[in-house]
Formats: structure tokens, sequence, C-alpha cells
């Protein structure tokens, strides 16, 4: 296993200062936590020191209360008390975990009638978490069997020119891709390289994050066929990109019931879950990429983040075409870890009423990214943070201790639900250097 960590501990000023959640873009005030291992983990059984420190305006506060509860990864806290900051500093015992897993130090200080909060996870021997959910027997068998159904359905799109995302660099085409005989589809923007001949392209399949929403900034990986690739970055709903971000306030309202909602639509049966459209449309967007002219033969590459790190897993898994993948703390996995006491993958059924039945437990081990990661074979990149409550380090541990294909992690432990430019970049890096 090679794996590459960003040691944050002395550089929180210089390079994440303007960009990380927990440190707010002109906020007066900054926190800064440092643990006494610079990389964040240490071995279970052994005890932990964090080092909290404040600053408003930029100068070390004195005499401030710092209140502190300590907890396993998205678990109720188990432990409280305080510390006094002297000469702007203090240092909080962590203590330790018998078992692999996080603890997440969560603090909060009051300054001039606010409240400020912060928090920051440790692990404890990482590399040795292993996931709670099981592969059903006839995994293999149901899928395979939706495959073949689906790909009965002959493949049809259409491609429209979207002036106002073409570039010196790239050309952009917006997409409608047929899924089914139901009238279902899909849309999404394909950015090529200007000038591609035939043959020539690496394909680059991008599956969405969460959420009924159109798709933001479609140019922020441009980068990827201004370097020579074709790039196809889609929703899953069957709704148009270009509509309005109001239409698709209005649609999410009236779609969901909660927070992304969808994501418990038929869990009742394998058969009617709503993801098992979405995992089968990502293999029809590779039936589309792989019929393009400008593919080069050989290159067939998903990358995500979140639940599209989730899909990407996913589609590595069922498909063979694809050669490489990439996902960015993956959504979707370990979802009913709960059950074991330990943090579940988003969208943590367990926080959903009526969600913890038998019959959704089943459901959810069809569609968890942690029985499709068994399958892939492929070379596989993944990336994540430590302080990330949406996709917890554990649940992408488990997932990447799970993999027993060639892999590489880019482990940030600063991060929340979030990857830097730098980081988004060095995906790419992998890419090319593993390309065919």
């Amino acid at each position: 296993m090679k794996t590459r960590f960003i040691l944050c501990c002395l550089i929180l000023f210089h390079s994440i200062g303007l960009l990380a959640e927990n440190y707010p873009y002109r906020s007066d005030v900054l926190w800064v936590t440092e643990p006494d291992h610079c990389d964040w983990i240490y071995h279970t059984g052994e005890q932990a020191k964090i080092e909290v420190r404040l600053y408003q305006y930029g100068m070390p506060q004195d005499g401030i209360k710092v209140n502190y509860e300590l907890a396993d990864d998205l678990m109720p806290a188990d432990s409280h008390g305080s510390v006094t900051l002297q000469n702007g500093r203090a240092f909080i015992k962590a203590g330790t975990m018998k078992e692999p897993g996080f603890r997440d130090c969560r603090l909060t200080a009051h300054l001039q009638g606010k409240t400020y909060r912060h928090h920051i996870k440790i692990g404890f021997s990482p590399e040795q978490i292993r996931p709670y959910t099981q592969k059903p027997a006839d995994f293999e068998a149901f899928w395979d069997e939706n495959i073949k159904e689906a790909s009965a359905f002959p493949l049809s799109y259409t491609m429209s020119p979207v002036k106002e995302l073409c570039t010196e660099k790239v050309d952009c085409y917006l997409v409608k891709l047929q899924l089914n005989r139901k009238g279902q589809a899909i849309y999404g923007y394909l950015f090529y390289p200007k000038g591609a001949t035939s043959k020539s392209c690496p394909v680059v399949l991008c599956p969405p994050g969460a959420g009924i929403k159109t798709i933001k900034n479609p140019l922020r990986h441009a980068f990827y066929a201004e370097q020579g690739f074709i790039r196809f970055e889609f929703e899953i709903h069957g709704l148009n990109p270009t509509w309005s971000e109001e239409m698709f306030q209005e649609i999410s309202r009236a779609f969901n019931g909660a927070e992304n909602g969808y994501l418990t639509y038929g869990l009742d049966r394998r058969d009617n879950y709503y993801m098992k459209r979405v995992y089968l449309a990502c293999m029809r967007c590779i039936d589309f990429l792989t019929s393009l002219p400008e593919w080069d033969g050989k290159n067939v590459i998903v990358q995500g983040a979140s639940q599209g790190g989730a899909l990407a897993l996913v589609t590595a898994a069922l498909d063979k075409r694809v050669t490489l993948c990439a996902a960015s703390h993956p959504a979707l996995s370990d979802m009913a870890a709960y059950r074991a006491g330990q943090a579940d993958g988003y969208p943590h059924f367990s926080k959903i009423k009526g969600m913890d039945t038998p019959e959704k437990r089943k459901t959810m081990a069809y569609y968890d990214v942690i029985n499709f990661a068994r399958q892939i074979t492929v070379p596989a990149f993944l990336t994540w943070g430590f302080n990330d409550n949406t996709c917890p380090p554990t649940t992408s541990y488990a997932v990447y201790n799970t993999l027993t294909c060639p892999k590489e992690a880019l482990i940030t432990p600063v991060n929340e639900h979030w990857t830097s430019d730098t980081t988004e970049h060095a995906i790419l890096e992998w890419i090319e250097k593993n390309l065919q």
C-alpha cells in the first residue's frame, strides 16, 4: 500500500487559512489544533494529547476557557472537560481507543458574547478498521441480471453545443442520454479537447455528489480536457442542468421529504430502490463514452467525490471496461455500521426515522460501496480527510482497507467534506501516471 500524508500541523496559517471550512474566510477568530503525532495517527492503546490554540485578530488569547467533549467518530460524547488558555495555548488529554477507529475532540469557546466551535479527529490504528457490511450470497447474480437487462436497450443520445462553456482549448456539449424503455434519461456536459482527433483521448466519467441540483461551475474541471481527456460530468435525476437554480430548488422541495430524500426511496426492496437506476446509468454512460470516435480505445476512468466517489467505485466494480478509479471521501459506505456502534456512511440511515428495519438493511447491502470495493481489480486512488462528518474517516478507511486492487491514498487530515484545488490536480496527475 502506498500512502501519502499531508502533514498539516505546522502549516495551517499558510495553506489552509482561507480555504478550509474550519478556518473560515475573513474570520476574526482562528482555532489551531495540533496532536502530538504530526500525522494525527496513534496505535490502539496509545495515549493522545492535543494542543489547542485560539487567536483573535492574529493575537493569541489568554485566560479563555475552552470546553471540550470527546467522542468516537459520529457518536455521542462520552467525556467532558475544560482547559484555560495560558499564553494562548492549552493541552487536552484525548485518551486512547482499544479498538481501531477515530476519536473526535469537539471544542467550544466564548469571546465577546459569541460562541466559537471547532473539532479535530485523530485515528487509532485506522489501517486495521474493517467494515461491518457483509456481502449477500447472490450479490453478483443480482447485478449481473440487472446489467444484462439494462444493456439490452439500444444506445440513444443527443448532443448540443454549449457555446458559453467553450473556451480556446475546450469544446462543450450538452448530452441527453436515454437509459431505458421507460423514457428515463440523464443529462450531462461533455468536454472535448478542441480539435481532438480519432482514437486520441482517454475518457473520464464524473458522477455527481448528492442532491437535486444543477451542475455548478461546469468549467472547474476544464483542465482535464485541456490535458487531452474527454470528460463527461452528469446529473442522475433526468433534469436539464441548463434550468435555473430556482427551478431546481422547487423540484428539490417537491421531490424531497427530507434532505436528499431520494436516497431512501424504495429501500424496502432491492429491485425498487432509487439508486438501482443510478448505478446502471453509470454503465450506460460508459457505453456512450466508449462509442465516441475520439476515445483512444484503451483508457476509461471514473472519478468523483462523496456520492460521486461512491458511484465511481460502483462503476469500477460493475463495468470491466473501466481501467482506473479515483474517489474522494466516498458516500454510501458501510451504511449499517451503526449496528456495531461504529460511524455509518452517508446518508446516515441511523439518523433517519423508520430506516432501521430488516428489509431496509437487507437492501442496503446490495448497494453498499463496501461490497463493490471487494470486486474492484483496477488501480484505485482514494483521498479523504479526518474532520469529515458527512463521509467520516472511519468509513473511508473501511473502503480503502477492503480494496485488494493496486491502490494509493492521499490522506489530508485537516479536511472536512471538501478537497482543495491542489488535490483535484493531484488526482489528474495520478490518472496520467497510470494510463495504459
